[in-house]
């Protein structure tokens, strides 16, 4: 069941929510739509779910027109951020209401309930309440709720947003792996972009009711579409830079420009234009006679983690550059605070200045 939104328009009031957007789910796919808060993530999923009514444009489902469809016609299944279990009922009773509301029999709905909570690894707890679950057992709960109808799409709004940094990263895995179990049509709602690169087959990045790129995580990481994806997506250096035949010049760092890349002036001639750097695209030395470096102080260093975070000042630019090295090379460099090394990119982008970052 592929989705189809077409040219989907939403104002509130003098607010636009949505602007012209226009996308495609693939049949058993993995949506994930991403962007910073206000950028029409949750509205664009509300509209496909039909929990909102679009200003114009359409909606289908596979070949189905269901624009004007209410939620429960469309048979959708919508995962909300805080659970919404009803806190009355058990946890067998919670996944079986959407079966009893549409008729099941009795045998059907133990059958199908029993099935589904093996799935989340939920047996045994069919006689719990809600808030005898931890945050994690709830979103799974909440999950094959949504499933136990059989829905034609899955639907899910910042699912893991209420949960801690380790169990959302736990849930992110299972979520992969029950997708692939299940191979239903899934969109999700995130503003976490690790989430959205772990979990997700494509990705949708929206900014300010629009789409601004669509394509596969590496896609969309290794060739961003405009500057907004390119700062969006990690902590990136900005270089501004003067643009003298052919190059961007920082300083006495000289940084031959990308093919087809723009900025403001000629490239070919003068003018000015930014420069933007990913931290694990930057080297890190102390040879001086290297020449096209950048002087650098250093002025923190964050050894945890999988990468070494270096952060330092270039006094003569006012600019902080953040750095990723790896523990081998930070072990064998021995780097520490206040010493001056030289930094130089390995890969730079240069876009069309369309957006202050």
């Amino acid at each position: 069941m592929s989705i189809t939104v077409k040219a989907i328009c939403k104002r509130f009031g003098s607010f636009t929510a949505l602007d012209n957007v226009s996308l495609t789910a693939p049949t058993g796919s993995l949506v994930a739509l991403l962007g910073p808060s206000g950028s029409g993530k949750t509205t664009l999923l509300r509209i496909i779910a039909g929990l909102e009514t679009p200003d114009s444009g359409s909606v289908c489902y596979a070949d189905d027109d269901v624009t004007t469809q209410s939620a429960r016609e469309r048979n959708v299944g919508f995962v909300f951020q805080h659970y919404a279990l009803f806190r009355h009922m058990t946890v067998f009773d919670n996944v079986a209401f959407a079966l009893r509301v549409r008729g099941w029999k009795r045998d059907a709905i133990r059958q199908r309930v029993r099935e589904l909570l093996h799935l989340v690894r939920m047996e045994g707890r069919e006689q719990s309440y809600p808030s005898q679950l931890s945050g994690g057992q709830k979103q799974r709960v909440a999950l094959v709720r949504a499933l136990a109808a059989q829905p034609r799409v899955l639907l899910l709004d910042e699912p893991f947003g209420a949960l801690d940094a380790k169990v959302r990263q736990e849930l992110r895995h299972w979520l992969r792996r029950f997708h692939e179990q299940l191979n239903v049509t899934s969109i999700f709602v995130t503003h976490d972009q690790e989430e959205a690169f772990e979990v997700s087959d494509r990705i949708v990045i929206m900014n300010a009711g629009k789409i601004e790129q669509i394509g596969t995580p590496a896609e969309v990481f290794d060739h961003p579409a405009n500057a907004f994806v390119m700062d969006f997506l990690g902590n990136v250096n900005v270089f501004h830079a003067h643009i003298q035949d052919g190059r961007a010049v920082v300083g006495n760092l000289e940084l031959p420009l990308p093919e087809h890349s723009s900025g403001n002036g000629n490239a070919n001639g003068n003018g000015s234009t930014k420069v933007y750097v990913r931290p694990h695209e930057l080297t890190v030395t102390r040879h001086a006679d290297l020449g096209n470096g950048l002087p650098a102080r250093v002025m923190h260093i964050n050894p945890a983690g999988s990468v070494v975070k270096v952060r330092l000042m270039s006094d003569e630019f006012n600019l902080v550059v953040n750095v990723d090295i790896s523990p081998e090379q930070y072990a064998e460099m021995r780097l520490h605070v206040g010493e001056v090394v030289r930094v130089a990119p390995r890969r730079v982008r240069v876009f069309a200045p369309e957006y202050n970052i």
